[in-house]
């Protein structure tokens, strides 16, 4: 059986396509990779590369996305960038522009900082901490 490499994809449903992919692109730094229009038969999408091999489809859909966070009060899914430096200024773009962010929290084995996207949806931002005695 074939290891597993990671995730492929995360699909978020919206009814504003364009807010949402300019949110990701402008404001978290991802690149839109393709763009397909509605059919007869299927919703207008929007493919956005979160890094490595890594992406979120954005389907527009007329039923708002659901925005309940995950039983430990977080986003329940997150994105990662590589240091706290780049976290910092990440969460600076977005609180500049009036976005909604909150703090940056440590944890053990991390730094986050849960952001809104428009839709009102919560999405954790996260960089991994040095890890103790790793080579480096």
């Amino acid at each position: 059986m074939p290891d597993l490499l990671g995730i492929n994809h995360l699909t978020l449903s919206t009814t504003d396509l364009d807010q949402l992919v300019r949110y990701y692109t402008e404001f978290l730094g991802a690149t839109l990779a393709f763009e397909r229009a509605a059919t007869p038969a299927d919703p207008r999408i929007a493919v956005v590369d979160v890094g490595g091999a890594d992406h979120l489809m954005l389907v527009e859909t007329t039923t708002p996305p659901l925005t309940d966070r995950d039983p430990l009060a977080r986003a329940g899914w997150g994105l990662r960038v590589g240091t706290l430096e780049q976290l910092r200024a990440v969460r600076e773009h977005l609180a500049d522009a009036g976005l909604p962010v909150g703090p940056i929290e440590t944890l053990p084995t991390q730094w986050t900082m849960t952001a809104v996207d428009p839709d009102g949806r919560p999405v954790d931002l996260r960089a991994h901490r040095p890890r103790r005695g790793a080579p480096g």
